[in-house]
């Protein structure tokens, strides 16, 4: 019965928070992004958008 162990669900919140907390960090930080080259990065075509009301 949750009335009568409101300490029990109260740690029970702050456990799944730190468990939300730490996983959400980890999928922050788990993604390696190699950078880019100079060279590659000056081939950028940038395409003129002209809209057309």
């Amino acid at each position: 019965m949750p009335q009568m162990s409101p300490l029990s669900w109260w740690a029970l919140f702050i456990y799944f928070l730190i468990l939300l907390v730490i996983f959400s960090i980890m999928n922050y930080y788990i993604f390696f992004y190699p950078p880019q080259k100079s060279s590659e990065s000056n081939n950028i075509k940038i395409k003129s958008m002209n809209w057309k009301w």
